[in-house]
């Protein structure tokens, strides 16, 4: 990687960011309509959240666990901060009455049938998201892809029309096939998508140097859940990345396509929100299990 100088250490991870006036990182100086979205789906008691992703069939169909959403997603609405979804779900299926933040994705072109995913484009205008009373949208962000710059526009553009409108943007890092997912690209990558403009970023969790990607990383972090673990390790997981920096989950086949999916949405809420160790969550799961 050409670099014009060396990346700095001085990531500090144990000196919180302050946050003078408003509780979430980066985030004191924006508009009262944009922090009042901000704070439906961060819970200003934690300032972390439980974002659900069921987005998934945007470029992957019907993916194993999301054949029905009003039947497997829906019922679990009541234990998540926030949907992250489409704007055709939405309308389609999430009921109206329903009170919980809705992040829409924004982003879109290429299925699963294609090798090269990053060649997306803006799949929504933001007078839809404002139609749909949205709290965010979330936009893919393919840093080092074959189509990273027309990506980092994406977001820009969204970006502006968010500012203009009110509502956050979510980038998302999206890694490649053949992408080295480690520490050094992430803090790149978050790093990248905050400068130009996102109010917070969805990104992978590393073991190791993770708590330097959220210390230079000057918005709020959530983690992604990424494929499907056991409940243990997916508890751990996101365990290690709240207490390394992170301020929540973006979380779903980990929930969905978990046996008991209402009983780890429970449990991932006791991690992101209480603390609760992975082994004392891990037991939660398993009674709430047992109880269902």
């Amino acid at each position: 990687m050409p670099e014009a100088d060396q990346e700095g250490q001085r990531y500090a991870p144990d000196q919180p960011q302050a946050t003078p006036g408003f509780y979430l990182k980066g985030s004191h100086q924006l508009d009262w309509g944009m922090k009042n979205r901000l704070a439906r789906v961060f819970d200003p008691a934690s300032g972390r959240t439980v974002m659900l992703a069921v987005d998934h069939g945007y470029f992957q169909g019907p993916t194993t666990g999301l054949e029905r959403i009003d039947l497997s997603i829906v019922p679990l609405l009541p234990s998540c901060d926030a949907l992250f979804c489409t704007r055709g779900i939405l309308r389609s299926v999430i009921p109206a009455q329903c009170q919980k933040p809705m992040v829409l994705r924004a982003s879109g072109g290429p299925s699963i049938l294609r090798d090269e995913l990053s060649d997306e484009q803006i799949a929504m205008d933001m007078d839809d998201a404002v139609r749909l009373n949205a709290a965010g949208v979330g936009i893919q962000v393919f840093i080092g892809g074959e189509h990273e710059t027309r990506s980092v526009h994406n977001m820009t553009r969204l970006v502006d029309a968010g500012l203009r409108a009110g509502v956050p943007v979510m980038g998302i890092t999206a890694v490649g096939k053949t992408m080295v997912r480690d520490a050094k690209y992430f803090r790149l990558a978050c790093r990248m998508i905050a400068e130009l403009g996102a109010q917070y970023v969805k990104t992978y969790y590393v073991a190791e140097g993770f708590e330097t990607v959220t210390a230079s990383c000057p918005v709020p972090i959530v983690m992604a859940g990424g494929q499907k673990l056991p409940e243990i390790d997916a508890l751990t997981m996101a365990y290690n990345a709240v207490q390394q920096g992170a301020s929540g989950v973006d979380m779903g086949r980990n929930i969905f396509q978990s046996d008991a999916p209402k009983a780890m949405i429970a449990a991932v809420h006791a991690v992101v929100h209480k603390n609760t160790k992975p082994r004392e969550a891990l037991d939660l799961f398993q009674t709430l299990k047992r109880e269902g």
